[in-house]
């Protein structure tokens, strides 16, 4: 297991924000979009490198990065279906709901849902974005310019 450890950062001009990276034992527990780099943050990943080169447009999914989610059960479980959504296609919350196992005729299933997608740690590795009528981890610009990057299809 990876010991590595701290915050990572670099400023995208594609979103004109800074992405800090939060890493522990090598994992990624924190996506945060900032308007400037932390000055505690090192810019030298090759995650943040894979980030700049999917902001450009490279089609990569993002899936195989290795994260820590610290969040209750069945949130995990709707971050885990989201992850699972592909790039450039855009789903349901309801849909989501399914994936995870969980009941879309179900307030509290939905509101688990909602509630899960709002407080994402890690927006963009747990790609949000691609939920339609759903809250998000980042900001609304910062997904309106990813849906834009991926050219977001409807799937239902």
């Amino acid at each position: 297991m990876s010991t590595e450890l701290g915050i990572f950062a670099r400023y995208f001009t594609q979103i004109d924000r800074a992405i800090a990276v939060g890493l522990a034992s090598g994992r990624v527990v924190s996506v945060d979009f900032q308007p400037t780099v932390p000055s505690d943050a090192d810019d030298d990943h090759a995650l943040l490198d894979r980030i700049n080169t999917y902001l450009n447009g490279d089609s990569d999914h993002l899936a195989d990065v290795d994260i820590a989610l610290t969040v209750p059960t069945d949130q995990r479980r709707v971050l885990e279906a989201t992850r699972n959504v592909p790039y450039g296609e855009e789903v349901s919350l309801d849909r989501i709901l399914r994936m995870a196992g969980l009941d879309e005729d179900k307030t509290d299933d939905q509101s688990t849902a909602q509630r899960a997608l709002a407080e994402n740690p890690i927006p963009l590795i747990v790609p949000d974005h691609r939920v339609r009528d759903a809250p998000s981890g980042a900001p609304s610009d910062v997904i309106t310019q990813l849906q834009d990057i991926e050219q977001i299809e409807t799937v239902s």
